[in-house]
C-alpha cells in the first residue's frame, strides 16, 4: 500500500468523478434521441490501464456495475496496446455486454506514448434491428432476434467511423439517422473524457497518477471491508420470482457474511428459459455491487477496489448466468430488478435498519414503433418504505436511474400523445412507513404501430418488510378505438391502430413496519 495524503486522494477521486460526469453531460447534450438526451438512458466511467474502474458518474446502476466487463472484453480481444485515438464497440451480452440495446464505446487514453487509462460510456439505443420496433420482442428466444450483435471490435480510427462496424449497425436499425446521431454523441463523450483525463495526468505526472489511483483502489477496498465488518457474521437465503408465461421462475440467493467478506451464491436459481428474461453474469454482478452498497455504506467510492471483498457464485446456464444464444433483452431491465430484490431481502437479515421493503421491482418498459420511428421508455413506480421514512412515489428505483420523457417532447417526436399521467393513489403498501405510489400513464395513438411491453410485478406483488403490507400489482390495458378493453400480459408484443389507447398502471412499493 502506498501512502498518499488523504486530501490529495479526495481531490483525485473528485476529479475523476467529475470527468465521468462531464462525459455524461456531453453525451446527453449532443444525443439525437429523446431516450438519451431527455431520459438520460446512458452512463459513463473512467478505468485504469488494466480495466479496473476508477470512478463513475451517478448514472444507471445496471450499466455501471456491468461496464467493467465490457472494458475487460475489449482488452481481451484488442490487447493492451491499441492505437491512440481508437474506439471500440461492444453490445454482445455474452462477450462483455448486457443486452443489445446498450452499446458501449471504449477508448484508450495515452500520455507520452504510454497507455494510462480507459474511458467508456454506454447508451441505450432505442432500436437495434430486433424483430419488433425497440428491439425487445416478447416472443424472442434467441439473442439474434433482438437485433444486431456487436462483439468487441474496432469502431473508430483516425477520427472516422469504420465501415465494418458502422454500416451493419445502421443497416439493421429502423432509425439510422437517430442511431448515427447517438453514436456521434458517444464518440464525443469519450473524446471529451479522454482530453480531460490527459490534461489531469499530464499535470499530475504519470507516475504520481499511477500511485494515486493504486491508493484509490486500495482505499475503496478498505472502506468496503470496514463496512462489511460492521455486519454480523452469518448466512441468509432469499427467494423471489420472475413472471414468465403464467409461471413463476425462482431466483434464489444464499448470502454469507464472513468477517470482511461477502459471498452471494445464485446456483439454486432456475435454469435459463426459452425467452428473454435471462440475465448474463455481468448483470448479476452489477446487482450485487448495488445491493451491498445500499445495505452497508452508499458513500463508498464505486471503484474496482470496493468490489474486491465481494464474491459472486453463479451456475452457468441459469437465469442469473445465461449462456448463448438465449434471448436476454429483459434480463437487463427486468431480471436485474428481481436479482436486486433478492439480494436486499437476504441483506435485511444483516442490516434490518438499512434495507427497505421491495420497491416496484420493474422498469415497466414500453416500446412503440413502426418502420418510421422507435420509442422507448421506462415508467416509474413506488419506492419501498424505509426504516424511518415512507417510500417515494412515482420514482425510478433499483437498477435504473433515468428520468421520464416530457410529454411535450413525446408529441413533438412521435405519432402519439400522453393523455393521462398521474400518481396511482393508494397503490403503496401499508405500514409504519408506507410504500410509495405507482403511476398511471395513458397513451393515445395517432397511427398504426407495434407495442412491446416488458413489465414485472403483475402477479407477484412487491413485498413489505418488518410487517409492512405489499404494494399493489401493476396492470396494463389496451382500450381500442371502438371502446373494447383488454388487459394485456406484462410481457407482450401487440399491434395497435390509430385511436387506440394504452394504459400502464405501475406497481406501488411495499410498506415497512406494521401499521399502528
Amino acid at each position: 500500500m502506498v501512502n498518499i495524503d488523504t486530501i490529495a486522494l479526495e481531490v483525485i477521486r473528485s476529479q475523476l468523478t467529475r470527468i465521468a460526469e462531464d462525459m455524461g453531460i456531453v453525451l446527453r447534450n449532443t444525443a439525437y434521441s429523446p431516450n438519451i438526451k431527455e431520459r438520460i438512458d446512458c452512463s459513463a466511467a473512467v478505468f485504469g490501464p488494466d480495466g479496473q474502474m476508477l470512478a463513475q458518474a451517478e448514472h444507471i446502476p445496471v450499466h455501471l456495475g456491468s461496464m467493467p466487463a465490457s472494458v475487460a472484453a475489449v482488452i481481451d480481444v484488442m490487447g493492451t496496446e491499441p492505437t491512440p485515438g481508437e474506439h471500440f464497440a461492444v453490445n454482445d451480452p455474452f462477450k462483455g455486454g448486457t443486452h443489445l440495446n446498450d452499446l458501449t464505446l471504449v477508448r484508450p487514453v495515452y500520455v507520452d506514448s504510454r497507455l494510462v487509462a480507459w474511458v467508456a460510456n454506454r447508451a441505450h439505443h432505442a432500436d437495434v434491428g430486433g424483430e419488433a420496433p425497440g428491439s425487445m420482442p416478447a416472443h424472442a428466444t434467441r439473442v439474434e432476434q433482438e437485433g444486431i450483435v456487436v462483439s468487441p471490435m474496432k469502431a473508430v480510427a483516425a477520427g472516422r467511423w469504420l465501415e465494418p462496424f458502422l454500416e451493419p449497425f445502421l443497416d439493421a436499425t429502423r432509425t439510422p439517422a437517430e442511431r448515427l446521431g447517438d453514436l456521434s454523441a458517444q464518440l464525443g463523450a469519450n473524446e471529451a473524457g479522454a482530453f480531460r483525463l490527459e490534461t489531469l495526468i499530464t499535470n499530475v505526472g504519470t507516475r504520481e497518477f499511477s500511485r494515486m489511483t493504486t491508493e484509490l483502489l486500495d482505499y475503496g477496498e478498505r472502506r468496503m471491508r470496514a463496512a462489511i465488518t460492521g455486519l454480523p457474521d452469518g448466512e441468509a437465503s432469499f427467494t423471489d420470482f420472475m413472471e414468465w408465461q403464467g409461471d413463476h421462475v425462482p431466483i434464489s440467493v444464499d448470502l454469507a457474511v464472513d468477517g470482511d467478506q461477502i459471498s452471494a451464491d445464485f446456483s439454486r436459481s432456475a435454469p435459463q428459459v426459452q425467452g428473454n428474461i435471462n440475465a448474463v453474469r455481468a448483470v448479476t454482478w452489477s446487482c450485487m455491487s448495488f445491493a451491498i452498497r445500499v445495505a452497508t455504506d452508499p458513500s463508498i467510492p464505486a471503484t474496482g477496489g470496493a468490489n474486491r471483498p465481494l464474491e459472486l457464485i453463479t451456475k452457468p446456464g441459469t437465469i442469473t448466468d445465461a449462456q448463448a444464444p438465449v434471448a436476454v433483452a429483459a434480463g437487463n431491465v427486468e431480471t436485474s430488478q428481481r436479482i436486486a430484490d433478492v439480494l436486499l431481502g437476504a441483506l435485511a437479515t444483516f442490516a434490518p435498519d438499512r434495507v427497505p421493503a421491495a420497491s416496484q421491482g420493474t422498469m415497466n418498459n414500453v416500446l412503440i414503433g413502426n418502420d418510421g420511428f422507435a420509442y422507448y421508455e421506462t415508467v416509474a413506480g413506488g419506492q419501498g418504505g424505509r426504516p424511518g421514512r415512507r417510500g417515494q412515489s412515482g420514482i425510478q428505483t433499483g437498477m435504473t436511474n433515468t428520468k421520464n420523457t416530457p410529454i411535450t417532447s413525446l408529441s413533438t417526436h412521435y405519432p402519439f400523445t400522453v393523455t393521462r399521467y398521474t400518481l396511482r393513489d393508494g397503490s403503496g403498501g401499508d405500514g409504519q412507513y408506507p410504500g410509495g405510489d405507482g403511476i398511471e400513464r395513458a397513451i393515445t395513438f395517432a397511427e398504426d404501430a407495434v407495442v412491446s411491453l416488458m413489465g414485472e410485478r403483475r402477479s407477484i406483488a412487491p413485498w413489505g418488510l418488518a410487517g409492512g403490507g405489499n404494494g399493489a400489482l401493476g396492470e396494463d390495458w389496451l382500450i381500442r378505438a371502438n371502446g373494447s378493453r383488454e388487459q394485456l400480459p406484462g410481457k407482450c408484443t401487440v399491434e395497435v391502430s390509430a385511436g387506440d389507447e394504452l394504459v400502464v398502471l405501475t406497481p406501488g412499493g411495499g410498506g415497512w413496519g406494521r401499521a399502528t
